[in-house]
């Protein structure tokens, strides 16, 4: 059986895989804008100023004063998310601001905003021309892959509303879009693919994980036990929830259940199926070949299946009595 192909001949970690972000952002130089009642008082230089003048001067200063004192106030929450609002509709990202914060300007004066959204992720907004939108989930995973390569690593302008923080809330929701069917306990952003297309990582309760990759005609599933197999790597599965994945598929089968499996390897696929190979407990192993929906079509037992994929590798099987012999 000829082994399928790789997709994830490379997943692209880049620095900044969130395209231009740097750039975007733009917030080394964050500043906070001045405010309204700065403005309105301007700032005075030394000078000489004439005793006779004194009474003069005491007067501007009053005046002043009182410029200051009414001065209008700082917008309210409402202000806010009707301004970020504003900026997320222009950068034609799918956001009903519910809540919104002014993070400051960009050292080129645009003022840059926090925002909170009904559903899906949040964003930083850059009322820039043209304006911008960074995804909070992006940014999250790009930090967390930065801090893993350097801990003391500068990440940048990270989301703070607690809605924004919450990556498992946005990715979950993905997941169930891409069709997993567990409970995902787990999820992050982890790069983009050759093809610039984004990919999640979930995690699962007791059983094996995903990668999910949006295309642009949907979603993409890979379970785990498939991507380590094609150069990648999983935070959040183990062997051992592999294996109870597999165990699991298993139980519709009674020849196939009955191995307790131990380990499980994906081998593969082809025109009649996906193969995977199962060490079970008692010792023995076999490799099933499911259907596109993971029922058991075919059980081989590990002592006959050496032509099937190069046969089983994570079983010991003895010779046959006749090569022994020899």
């Amino acid at each position: 059986m000829e082994k399928r192909s790789a997709f994830w001949r490379e997943i692209v970690f880049k620095p900044h895989f969130v395209a231009a972000l740097a750039a975007a952002l733009a917030l080394a130089g964050l500043s906070v804008p001045a405010t309204a009642q700065d403005a309105a008082a301007p700032a005075i230089q030394g000078q000489d100023v004439a005793p006779q003048d004194n009474d003069r001067s005491q007067e501007q200063t009053g005046r002043n004063r009182r410029n200051r004192n009414s001065a209008p106030p700082p917008p309210t929450p409402e202000e806010l998310a009707q301004r970020a609002q504003v900026v997320a509709t222009a950068a034609n990202v799918n956001c009903q601001v519910t809540q919104a914060s002014l993070l400051g300007q960009t050292d080129a004066g645009a003022l840059t905003y926090e925002a909170a959204c009904a559903t899906g992720p949040g964003y930083i907004l850059i009322n820039s021309t043209p304006p911008q939108a960074i995804d909070c989930v992006l940014l999250a995973g790009q930090a967390q892959i930065e801090r893993a390569r350097d801990p003391a690593a500068d990440v940048g302008t990270q989301c703070v509303i607690p809605q924004n923080t919450d990556v498992l809330r946005v990715v979950s929701v993905y997941a169930t879009e891409a069709g997993v069917t567990c409970t995902v306990n787990e999820g992050a952003s982890i790069g983009k693919s050759r093809e610039d297309n984004l990919i999640y990582e979930v995690g699962c309760d007791g059983l094996d994980g995903a990668w999910l990759e949006r295309l642009p005609t949907g979603w993409k599933l890979t379970e785990c036990i498939q991507v380590i197999t094609q150069n990648g790597t999983c935070r959040y599965s183990t062997a051992a929830e592999q294996a109870a994945t597999l165990k699991a598929r298993f139980a519709s089968n009674a020849e196939a259940a009955a191995c307790d499996v131990t380990q499980g390897r994906y081998m593969g696929a082809n025109a009649n199926g996906s193969f995977f190979e199962a060490k079970c407990a008692a010792g023995n192993g076999v490799i099933v070949r499911f259907n596109p929906t993971f029922e058991v079509q075919q059980v081989y037992p590990c002592e006959t299946a050496q032509r099937i994929g190069g046969g089983c590798t994570l079983t010991v099987v003895p010779p046959a009595p006749e090569a022994a012999a020899q």
